[in-house]
């Protein structure tokens, strides 16, 4: 064993670890509304933790951009900025067209995911559950990324979806948000199924495109009222 190794302060960081991951599971489903600020007696309470783990947690989910940190104002649930939203869009565009692009087959896995999730999307919608159809669509884009096999980016696209989680909580109207992509995503799958990569990759930018703008627009006049 490495002397001077400080072994006592990994169960603090484990634990802030599982703290962070309970917080960024009530924000990603909408319980932390953005803006919302995080009172830390609340918290510690209710997990019955201390407050070094609890600052601990914020920070991890700082870092991950879910949470914001001003001083003499505490932590809050971040709001996305149209830059931002940009941004991640970008980022979406480069890696989801890249996994499409570097595609030769699709694995039984890949198909089975990309299948589950069009189906899903399409149960919702005729049930009316729009926030499930984008839950379902964003299940649907996970399972393109995942077509690349890395681990290392299908963490990076876990916050890029976090994110895009925080803009979908601002909107007011799901169903016009979610429903144009169900018919994109089936003819997505079909291309897919019958590997043509080619026009996928030009579908899927296309869409990704026309997301962003349709977002972008909705979210400024969302953020503004």
């Amino acid at each position: 064993m490495a002397a001077g190794v400080e072994w006592a302060g990994l169960d603090r960081i484990s634990t802030a670890e599982r703290v962070a991951g309970i917080l960024r599971d009530q924000i990603e489903t909408g319980k932390l509304k953005p803006g919302t600020k995080l009172s830390e007696e609340e918290i510690t309470t209710g997990l019955g933790i201390s407050r070094n783990t609890l600052r601990e947690a914020f920070r991890l989910l700082v870092h991950e951009r879910l949470l914001e940190h001003r001083f003499n104002h505490g932590v809050t649930v971040r709001m996305v900025g149209l830059d931002d939203l940009r941004d991640l869009y970008q980022v979406r565009r480069v890696i989801e067209c890249s996994a499409v692009r570097g595609v030769t087959e699709l694995s039984d896995t890949a198909r089975t995911r990309l299948h589950e999730a069009v189906l899903d999307a399409q149960d919702a919608a005729k049930e009316g559950r729009w926030a499930d159809v984008g839950t379902a669509n964003l299940r649907f884009h996970q399972a393109i990324v995942g077509m690349i096999g890395s681990p290392r980016i299908d963490e990076v696209m876990r916050r890029v979806w976090a994110e895009l989680r925080l803009v979908w909580h601002v909107l007011d109207d799901p169903r016009t948000s979610f429903e144009r992509y169900i018919s994109v995503n089936s003819e997505l799958l079909d291309l897919l199924l019958i590997g043509d990569f080619t026009r996928a990759e030009k579908v899927l930018k296309t869409y990704l495109t026309s997301a962003e703008k349709q977002f972008v627009a909705a979210y400024a006049e969302a953020s503004h009222r």
